[in-house]
């Protein structure tokens, strides 16, 4: 009964009502839009809020406001999920934490052996957990970002996708998690915040692109996670995200959250970048394999003992095989199943970010390979990532590869061109890498890329021409040149399909750069004829330059030379060791001197005898002798003069830069050109602007009183001899000085000539003695 000195209490309103199938399919994790149902809805005239929170094996649930406003206690409804109604608030969305209980498991008492404890005479213990609710918060994905995923041009989308550690002054930290996964009837976030029980971390679907999304309050920097994803099938897949920055070390398949602290040292070499035209400047690569160059090393130990190695050998760049997470060591990286993610073999990507600093701090450029052509199969990946053909396409003649039991991507889907764009742009933003070499363009281009008749269908002009793919690679060049400009894109492209390094504005594919593996495979093989037979094939020899300049080369002594049977670069050449490490001094002093930019798989700057085994590592105890650091030294000094020499490089790209002096000496086995450097670079500031003359002579016998055509009178010097002593060379030119002079006696089309010996299996350099 009420009194006249006291107000009846008002009763709660009930909550509002959801039926029974919607509960359960929230008890278990499993709906699209789990906001709808969690979280606090106020009621529609305003008088309460309903708060719905789902805590499995909970005893009690209740509601905390953080205004200091009375707890809500909310009474156990379906399936785990507990409900309540509490006074509405004033100012919008309740801002509140979560407390429940829990009966733990009963602990025994094992001090006293022997001694059983009846389960009655245990004593119950009760845990409590408080925390912020996950469901009462707003999307951190923007309509903006969703409009451009949909586009496909969405520039930056690992800023948006994937796992953010989001640090909000005015609320939580937490992190956002979101994930593509269009065809989905249910995503969740496992990992090591619930458990890894995914009913307590159901995304919700942000309308209709396609993207779940999720911010998790006290999830932050360094927790292991992966989406559990329901398919159209009624089955439930485990995924790595396809966005995540950091990975458990392989094996092991969990992504990891990242939030990154470092910040960057090199603010003179990305300014310097900004401003350079990639193409008309040096470029020689020395390419290496991270886990192979000297094993057991991570990214802050070769940022020591690398950087000081390329340094001392004098390359311009280090290129690195795939960094970004593979499962399996043996595919060297280029089975890639984390494209945002730097492997965790060698740390974490801070450390990885050091390793580019500190290059970039010692003057050496970083490239990495790049792997947009395939993806594996592993389940954890992005193979039928939603149940569905989702990143490959759905077409097996165009979504799996033949030869590598791989997925091909989905060039012309929107969101897939979208990933794979932004990944490049990640690289070189992130990580502010110089430059990426895609490896196996060949393979997109073509329809019937290792394809029989009957397997592959050909594109909407009849053709075998890949045209989503083409657009693709035209867009992610035009890009990656529009965002930072000064880097270099390089194509692995092995035919002869036109246009690669042309511009996008003119039907090119607008690379910068090619790999001339027509060079690599035609050298390489005169290289492994005995002397006596080399004159049958000069041409392979002369060759490359009938076409030097229909695209933009780089000459590649890649990785691929050196494994599966190939043997070494040293192992190709025949003869004696003395004659081989000869050889390939004088084939590299060559290779450098030829129009077109340098790369150089590690080992093959000391001659290493063996094939490469990623597994073991390179053999640096040949290194120690004289003889093969006479080979290291040869390439030392290479470098050291083509960074100088402007001839070597200013014209790469047009004949203006070459002149054959003599090309048909094939009885000789003889090559003499001149490189000429283009005008422009000695109003740039360049020391030497002079002419180089090479003459690459791989015969196997000496030529005494030899005489060659130069362009300019005067005194001459050799600047390298690869037989000279000093890179154990024989020595055969004897004490013959090392300045010839110019005579005014016409020779390969010069009005003077000089006359010098020229060794045995041996290269020479030569530069005008008076020059600026």
């Amino acid at each position: 009964m009420n009194t006249p000195h006291s107000a009846p209490t008002p009763a709660r309103p009930a909550p509002l009502a959801v039926d029974r199938q919607t509960l359960a399919a929230v008890a278990q994790g499993a709906h699209h839009a789990p906001h709808d149902v969690l979280g606090a809805h106020p009621h529609p005239r305003g008088e309460a809020v309903t708060y719905r929170v789902l805590r499995p094996l909970a005893r009690t649930v209740t509601v905390v406001p953080e205004d200091g406003a009375e707890p809500v206690q909310l009474q156990h409804e379906f399936g785990g999920v507990f409900v309540g109604a509490g006074p509405a608030e004033t100012g919008g969305n309740p801002v509140y934490r979560v407390r429940a209980t829990y009966v733990a498991p009963p602990q025994h008492d094992d001090g006293h052996a022997g001694e059983s404890v009846s389960r009655q005479a245990q004593t119950e213990r009760v845990v409590e957990h408080v925390a912020d609710d996950p469901y009462r918060h707003l999307p951190t994905v923007g309509e903006l970002d969703l409009h451009l995923i949909g586009e496909g041009r969405h520039e930056r989308l690992w800023e948006t996708l994937g796992a953010r550690v989001v640090h909000d002054e005015d609320g939580p930290t937490g992190t956002s998690f979101a994930v593509w996964a269009p065809n989905a009837r249910a995503v969740r976030v496992v990992g090591d915040h619930n458990g890894w029980d995914g009913r307590l971390h159901a995304m919700r679907v942000l309308g209709s692109s396609g993207v779940w999304e999720l911010f998790i309050p006290s999830v932050g920097h360094g927790a292991r996670y992966k989406y559990e994803i329901l398919g159209a099938d009624g089955h439930w897949r485990q995924k790595a995200d396809p966005l995540a920055r950091w990975t458990e070390v392989p094996p092991a398949t969990a992504s990891r959250v990242w939030d990154s602290a470092y910040e960057f040292a090199d603010q003179a070499w990305m300014a310097e970048r900004a401003v350079t035209d990639p193409h008309e400047r040096p470029l020689s690569v020395y390419e290496v394999h991270l886990g192979s160059w000297r094993p057991g090393l991570g990214y802050r130990e070769l940022a020591e003992q690398l950087v000081e190695y390329v340094s001392w050998l004098g390359f311009t760049h280090v290129e690195f095989l795939p960094v970004a997470e593979h499962p399996f060591g043996g595919s060297w990286g280029y089975q890639v199943t984390g494209f945002y993610a730097p492997t965790s073999r060698f740390g974490n990507p801070d450390e990885f970010k050091h390793l580019v600093d500190a290059l970039h701090r010692a003057g050496i450029g970083v490239l990495v390979d790049w792997v947009p052509a395939h993806f594996p199969k592993d389940e954890f990946a992005l193979g039928r990532f939603d149940g569905t053909a989702l990143y490959e396409h759905p077409d097996p003649r165009r979504g799996e590869h033949p030869d590598w039991g791989t997925y091909v991507f989905d060039y012309g889907r929107h969101e897939v061109r979208n990933f794979l764009v932004a990944n490049a742009l990640y690289w070189l933003e992130e990580f502010h890498i110089d430059g990426l070499r895609v490896d196996a363009v060949a393979s997109m281009l073509y329809l019937d890329y290792s394809r029989e008749d009957g397997q592959w269908e050909p594109n909407v002009h009849g053709g075998n021409h890949n045209l989503e793919a083409i657009a693709f690679l035209q867009e992610v060049n035009s890009t990656a040149y529009r965002l930072h400009p000064g880097i270099h894109m390089i194509a692995e492209e092995s035919t002869a399909f036109d246009g690669v390094s042309a511009p996008v504005d003119v039907g090119g594919l607008g690379f910068g750069k090619k790999w001339n593996m027509g060079w690599m495979h035609d050298t390489l093989a005169y290289l492994s004829e005995d002397p006596v037979n080399r004159s049958w094939h000069h041409g392979r020899w002369t060759f490359s330059m009938v076409y030097a300049y229909s695209e933009n080369y780089v000459l590649p002594l890649s990785h691929d030379e050196v494994v599966h049977g190939k043997g070494s670069l040293l192992s190709k050449i025949p003869g004696d060791r003395a004659q081989q490490l000869a050889t390939l001094r004088a084939y590299l002093a060559y290779m450098w001197a030829h129009p077109g930019k340098q790369l150089l798989f590690m080992g093959g700057e000391f001659g290493q005898p063996t094939e490469w085994s990623e597994g073991a590592g390179l053999d640096w105890s040949a290194s120690w002798s004289d003889d093969h650091r006479g080979v290291q030294l040869t390439v030392r000094r290479l470098n050291d003069l083509y960074r100088k020499t402007a001839a070597l490089w200013s014209q790469d790209h047009t004949s203006e830069g070459f002149t054959w002096l003599e090309a048909d000496a094939a009885a000789d086995n003889l090559l003499a050109f001149v490189r000429h450097a283009d005008p422009k670079t000695a109003a740039e500031g360049h020391t030497d602007t002079a002419d180089l003359i090479c003459l690459a002579h791989l015969s196997g016998v000496s030529r005494e009183g030899l005489r060659i055509g130069v362009p300019a009178p005067g005194p001459w010097n050799i600047v390298v001899d690869t037989d000279d002593p000093a890179y154990a060379g024989a020595g055969q030119r004897g004490t013959e000085a090392d300045t010839v002079w110019a005579e005014a006696v016409p020779r390969h089309g010069q009005d003077h000539s000089v006359v010098l010996n020229l060794p045995a299996l041996t290269t020479l350099w030569l530069q005008p003695a008076n020059r600026d």
